[in-house]
């Protein structure tokens, strides 16, 4: 296989063959298949969500784990209220703007950007926290998967990418069956522990027997500040709710209630398996340490904690070792998975911030599987930092999450209640009126829940890492307005220009720049005669006198009627002195232009490029900042390129009948593979 083939192969191996632009609307997904790839966030979060409640809890010993269930109610309460609240913006917003474009047409750009900072930081927090939590809960029951968390992580977030690379539905149905596998596991694990406690059978987790010691004496104020940060760490739960608002284009027809009706669903069963985890955590004693070398009383030497799931799904399937393995398995799976949620939710914003021209345009372009392949990359490699910073650790990277998800919820929640009332302004029909005041109290009570919530969690998690992320979120706030002025002003600069009469150059100097008497010089020098300009020359840079006067006594010989010009260099630079030469010749008058002809070769293997063409690479590059001045390349195809196009005309041509009657063979016409030979009359014009 040629080198040069290798990147082309490996991209068709890794994403398959490119989609033409018409087979968009075949990438639409139905119901079934739009749940695994935009919920997988918010189902996944109940497996680490309960961890957090009780790993905060743990501060304060055994006794307060007794206020668990109720936290885990009041984050229970809080998802189904923003669940009804999303349902509002989905089908009043179905364009896949989500809350950036509910914020940014309700409140304004700015609070638009906001919302977008916001979900950008987010969307990258997803999918480290997802990787690394899925990595936590493999390795209970893998070993070496608990001792590379890092290097593991980073493998499967490189297999994620390549997967949604490949387009949204294939990915999706990648990912539904490990989505629905662990739906099902959760749901059986919850109800057959349900019914084992209620028949009396005692089911206890591997620490039940463990003592777990408080750290210090919590009360008063301290005690409800932890209860607030509990439950804080708990609404980590509700990450995820906003990606389907964001991607409902993605849907069949009808988008909206399709889209709906997903959100239902998955806030339904996040629902019921969050609090059916809580409970059995507590039926089965399950404890759970910061510190649990510290903390853990009685725990045998060299304890491992195992995640609450494992713990749960260990006691309930005591004696069926199959459904432990099971739970644990597609409990990672899912939370790895959980990424996927991410990898197109920060595309498809990205794309829309693009088009309004808050992000560079690459990011709105779709790739070769119709994805946005820029975004997915973008989101990978800023989610591959995190994780190796924070070295894939679930509690450190947890405290910089929900921030930004609990910013868009709050600011899309007004954005919405603000688009009522605009709707009920004008409306005069008494059932719409109806329905508009029923959409806008859900959408109050959830601004003010989501708003409770954030200011909860800017308490609570402010000085643990949360600053971090608020950060991040201003910086990406002041890069979006920074690339706005840009493109602005750019647009400004070209109209202005475009309304210009066009001025005709006055004088052309064309510039043949020379290193050697060739075939590509000879080629160069014609074409520039062939543009008739008003002065023709060729120049060269002396840095070796010997090949200098060399080159001159040849063009003598050959009596070009081109001069050549030697341009000194008393430091063998190449660059400047051509740059200072054409300053001279264009002179002071605007309209006075320069045309600097490059001789160039093609290659036909990456390792040739770096041989050749490295002068003409740095001449152009600052030619180009040169005002008045036009670079005009000069190809000629060297052999290798020349035998590279006959491989791969070869490679796409087939036999066809009369190919040998009319001058063709089976691998293309008879010629020579180094192309057509310069004649006298090429040196002819070139003189």
């Amino acid at each position: 296989m040629q080198v040069s083939k290798f990147p082309t192969v490996l991209k068709r191996l890794v994403l398959g063959r490119p989609f033409r632009s018409d087979r968009l609307a075949q990438t639409l997904l139905p119901k079934r298949i739009a749940l695994p790839i935009f919920a997988s966030d918010a189902l996944s979060s109940v497996a680490y969500a309960p961890e957090e409640i009780f790993l905060t809890l743990s501060v304060a010993g055994l006794s307060a784990y007794a206020f668990a269930p109720w936290i885990g109610v009041a984050v229970a309460v809080v998802m189904l209220v923003v669940v009804a609240s999303y349902r509002q913006n989905v089908h009043a917003y179905p364009s896949g703007g989500g809350d950036y474009e509910v914020a940014g047409t309700n409140l304004g750009s700015k609070f638009g950007l906001t919302v977008a900072s916001a979900l950008l930081v987010d969307y990258v927090m997803t999918v480290a926290v997802s990787t690394s939590s899925g990595v936590a809960n493999i390795g209970s029951a893998i070993p070496w998967v608990a001792e590379h968390k890092v290097l593991t992580a980073v493998v499967i977030v490189a297999v994620l990418s390549a997967l949604n690379l490949r387009g949204v539905r294939e990915s999706g149905k990648a990912f539904a069956i490990p989505t629905y596998g662990f739906i099902l596991g959760i749901l059986v694990m919850v109800g057959w522990g349900l019914i084992e406690a209620a028949t009396g059978t005692e089911i206890r987790a591997e620490s039940a027997g463990f003592q777990l010691h408080s750290e210090g004496s919590w009360t008063g104020f301290a005690f409800v500040f932890l209860i607030l940060r509990s439950f804080s760490s708990g609404a980590a739960a509700l990450t995820g709710v906003e990606a389907i608002s964001n991607g409902v284009p993605a849907f069949r027809k009808p988008k909206s209630k399709n889209a709906a009706s997903t959100l239902l669903a998955m806030g339904v069963l996040a629902v019921v398996m969050l609090v059916g985890i809580i409970t059995l955590a507590v039926i089965t004693k399950v404890n759970f340490a910061d510190r649990p070398a510290e903390q853990l009383q009685g725990a045998p030497p060299g304890y491992q904690q195992k995640t609450i799931v494992a713990q749960i799904a260990h006691a309930v399937f005591a004696g069926f070792p199959p459904g432990f393995y099971y739970i644990s398995f597609v409990t990672g799976v899912i939370l790895l998975l959980a990424a996927n949620t991410a990898f197109n939710g920060f595309p498809v914003l990205g794309s829309i911030l693009a088009q309004d021209r808050y992000l560079p345009r690459q990011l709105h372009t779709r790739g070769d599987r119709l994805a946005f392949s820029n975004g997915i990359l973008f989101l990978a490699v800023f989610a591959l930092v995190l994780i190796i910073a924070f070295d894939a650790e679930v509690t450190r990277l947890i405290q910089l999450y929900i921030v930004g998800v609990f910013v868009s919820f709050t600011v899309s929640q007004t954005g919405m209640v603000l688009h009522w009332h605009r709707l009920l302004a004008r409306e005069t029909d008494p059932g719409a009126r109806r329905r508009m005041r029923r959409s806008q109290t859900v959408n109050t009570i959830g601004l003010t829940l989501t708003g409770t919530v954030l200011v909860i969690v800017l308490i609570t998690k402010f000085l643990l890492g949360a600053w971090i992320a608020i950060a991040a979120m201003v910086a990406i706030f002041a890069l979006m307005t920074a690339i706005r002025k840009h493109y602005d002003r750019v647009a400004e600069e070209l109209k202005e220009l475009g309304e210009a009469p066009t001025v005709l150059p006055s004088r052309n100097h064309a510039i043949v720049l020379v290193s050697k008497l060739h075939r590509p010089t000879l080629r160069a020098l014609a074409y520039a005669k062939a543009m008739r300009p008003d002065v023709l020359e060729a120049v060269t840079v002396n840095v070796d006198d010997a090949e200098t006067r060399r080159l001159t006594q040849e063009w003598e010989a050959h009596k070009f009627k081109v001069p050549l010009k030697v341009v000194e260099s008393p430091y063998r630079e190449i660059t400047k002195p051509v740059l200072d030469y054409v300053k001279r010749v264009r002179g002071d008058n605007p309209r006075n232009v320069v045309t600097v002809f490059i001789p160039e070769y093609v290659v036909g293997h990456w390792w040739e490029q770096v041989l050749h063409n490295q002068s003409a690479l740095r001449l152009k590059g600052r030619l180009l900042f040169q005002p008045g001045v036009m670079v005009t390349s000069v190809p000629w195809q060297l052999e290798s390129s020349q035998k590279a196009l006959a491989r791969a005309r070869r490679a796409r041509s087939r036999p066809a009948a009369g190919d040998v009657r009319r001058g063709f063979g089976l691998t293309g016409p008879r010629r020579s593979a180094e192309g057509p030979k310069p004649t006298e009359s090429t040196k002819e014009s070139a003189e």
